[in-house]
């Protein structure tokens, strides 16, 4: 923490940016002052979901840095997934209530590298039977 400013990271794939992400980004933001989101890369969509992303990892970045709550995007790392929470040292670790990928081991790497923050699950989102990303991907692929 550097002059009483409390910085919230979060992580997603960002694909398809809609209310959904915008609700979860904008709960995290609450719990600091501020947000640093790391977004997955292209490679890392594929291996963890087994599919790439409809949106370039550049183009996912971009609409995130469009947004004024935003403080910085960090593309996410390629080889060790948690190094970047070393570069940003965080004071909250905001997770999405549905977010498992790269969590397992979340608390046990925070303890390994020395890094003391409080990691906070979002029990709810919005309309998640509307604004979640595999029925949005599902309804652009099907009208395509």
């Amino acid at each position: 923490m550097t002059d009483n400013i409390i910085r919230v990271l979060v992580f997603g794939t960002f694909d398809l940016f809609h209310k959904g992400h915008e609700y979860f980004l904008q709960q995290a933001k609450h719990y600091g002052d501020e947000l640093f989101v790391v977004v997955a890369r292209d490679d890392t969509v594929c291996a963890v979901k087994g599919r790439a992303p409809l949106h370039t990892q550049h183009k996912r970045k971009s609409i995130l840095e469009s947004k004024s709550y935003v403080h910085k995007v960090i593309m996410g790392q390629k080889k060790d997934k948690y190094s970047i929470i070393e570069k940003v040292r965080p004071d909250v670790i905001v997770l999405g209530y549905d977010q498992t990928h790269f969590v397992g081991n979340l608390a046990h790497e925070l303890k390994k590298r020395k890094i003391v923050c409080k990691i906070v699950r979002l029990k709810k989102s919005h309309k998640p039977h509307i604004y979640k990303s595999s029925l949005l991907r599902e309804k652009k692929l099907n009208t395509a």
